[in-house]
């Protein structure tokens, strides 16, 4: 967020290429739009250059207009990447106003939040398919959201199960590194991003 306004979400980053590549095809992205953010994890198929071809093209796409509802922006992803290897992303945008987040996924990104105190947490509904060659139905999922609540979006680069092993009250930075030291995979390229929601008591606090 710009200095002097708010910090509604508070994010850190975990990453790693496949092997020895100096370059990953998986990328994130968190844009200020009008009335919160929007968050992405995007992963171009399989590693290397065209992998990350296909990651950044789709980042630089989520740029130009994010404050566009997230089944638009797939839609236009999915046009501009036509001739691109394709990607799998999940998009979140969390909403000040109502205090709301509306996710979605294609393909196997995995996304999950946990509400502190809350005995269970919540995954968001990942559908078969690649952006840029074949979108499933496309349904956001809105949830609402209190100070506190934790998001984290990870590539297939991390194994399944990693949400069992978060602790929600550490720093952002380190549930990241956590979960990437203890979920990564070797064979693929591999981040995760994990941010604390904090929304309207943050404005009221500023």
């Amino acid at each position: 967020m710009p200095q002097g306004k708010p910090l509604l979400f508070d994010y850190a980053v975990a990453a790693r290429s496949h092997g020895d590549a100096e370059i990953s095809g998986d990328l994130h992205l968190v844009a200020e739009v009008k009335h919160g953010v929007l968050v992405a994890v995007v992963d171009g198929l399989g590693h290397g250059r065209e992998a990350a071809f296909a990651s950044r093209l789709a980042v630089d796409t989520l740029k130009t207009e994010p404050d566009r509802p997230v089944t638009a922006l797939v839609e236009r992803c999915h046009a501009v990447l036509n001739r691109s290897r394709g990607v799998v992303m999940s998009l979140a945008q969390l909403d000040a106003r109502v205090e709301a987040m509306t996710w979605l996924a294609v393909g196997n990104v995995e996304g999950v939040l946990i509400r502190p105190g809350a005995p269970r947490r919540e995954s968001i509904l990942m559908r078969g398919g690649i952006v840029g060659h074949r979108l499933p139905p496309l349904r956001a999922t809105t949830l609402t959201l209190s100070p506190g609540d934790l998001v984290v979006l990870a590539t297939d680069g991390i194994r399944e199960g990693f949400a069992e092993d978060l602790r929600p009250g550490a720093p952002v930075q380190e549930i990241a590194d956590r979960v990437l030291a203890s979920h990564g995979r070797t064979t693929d390229d591999a981040l995760v991003l994990a941010g604390r929601w904090h929304g309207s008591a943050s404005a009221r606090a500023a």
